[in-house]
């Protein structure tokens, strides 16, 4: 029996104080963590062929997150990607999904969901014997949407803004607002990037068939 490759989480963050404590983090459940401190030094460096997932901020001076993945895609380096940002806009996650992104979490993270998704992550080989039984149970959330709300979630999803959705439906932006926050509710997604990611897991949409958002 082949030995266990060791994992290596590689985390890219600008921020030395939150690099620090991220590391420290995975060190504190027993993972590797390589830190740096720039997206050049990172791909200089990184193992193509490691056991191994990448956390990559978004804003970064130089050679941001999203520039970071698409520099990895161009060298064959397909090591899956989670991002980390505070600045989760829906043109960020399209583009980040778009790209083959795994998972993107908003900072401030919560730890568990952190390691949760890092996991994840570096078990995605293994997983995949999963993923019908997932997409089952999200299809199975999603199905409990009223009409209208699923009206609203499907181009949600897809990148269009409260204005454009609002002028497709013939409703007011103030409506679909109203929607949005009851969507989120009924589907325990704290965010928009989650909602996103459900409907992807759902099959319901192609990362690749995304769009951004105009400004709604």
């Amino acid at each position: 029996m082949m030995p266990t490759r060791e994992q290596i989480v590689y985390v890219v963050d600008d921020d030395q104080g939150m690099l620090d404590s991220t590391v420290w983090l995975f060190e504190s459940v027993g993972l590797k963590a390589e830190p740096f401190t720039s997206g050049q030094a990172f791909l200089a460096a990184c193992d193509a062929g490691a056991n191994a997932c990448v956390l990559l901020d978004i804003r970064m001076p130089g050679m941001g997150g999203l520039h970071v993945q698409e520099e990895m895609r161009a060298r064959g380096i397909a090591l899956p990607v989670i991002f980390v940002s505070g600045h989760a806009d829906v043109p960020i996650v399209v583009r980040a999904f778009r790209a083959g992104a795994v998972d993107f979490i908003e900072k401030p993270y919560n730890e568990q969901l952190l390691l949760d998704s890092v996991q994840q992550a570096l078990s995605r080989g293994r997983q995949e014997a999963c993923d019908d039984v997932a997409r089952q149970l999200v299809r199975a959330r999603l199905a409990e949407l009223t009409p209208r709300e699923q009206d609203i979630f499907l181009p949600l999803v897809q990148g269009y803004g409260n204005r454009e959705i609002a002028e497709q439906l013939g409703i007011s932006v103030k409506t679909v607002d109203l929607y949005r926050s009851r969507i989120m509710k009924r589907l325990a997604a704290d965010n928009l990037p989650e909602l996103v990611g459900l409907a992807i897991a759902a099959g319901l949409v192609d990362p690749l068939d995304l769009r951004g958002a105009s400004p709604g």
